[in-house]
């Protein structure tokens, strides 16, 4: 499945400050359709992700019915991208092997 959205970058502050793009509610959808496929544990989507020119691979987090693009230091500093900045994500989420038993 792969789809396109644009969302603000956004900060929570815990213990040390994460960086995440909601995944807006009609993306958010589609990916619960899907969910029970793909899901490796605890409701986290693993997701191939370009922003601009960057490629990187993520998982998923579930949040109030939707999910956050975890948005690592590494891909911030690659895309300049600070808490408030317009982004447009390119993603793909595919299906998830199971580990052999």
């Amino acid at each position: 499945m792969e789809l396109i959205f644009s969302g603000r970058v956004v900060e929570w502050r815990g213990p040390s400050p994460y960086y995440f793009v909601p995944v807006p509610d009609e993306e958010s959808a589609d990916i619960r359709e899907v969910a029970a496929m793909v899901t490796y544990g605890w409701g986290v989507i693993p997701v191939e992700v370009q922003i601009g020119a960057v490629v990187f691979q993520t998982s998923l987090f579930p949040r109030n019915g939707g999910y956050l693009l975890p948005l690592k230091v590494a891909v911030r500093k690659r895309s300049d991208l600070v808490a408030g900045d317009d982004v447009t994500v390119k993603m793909t989420v595919s299906l998830h092997e199971p580990p052999a038993r």
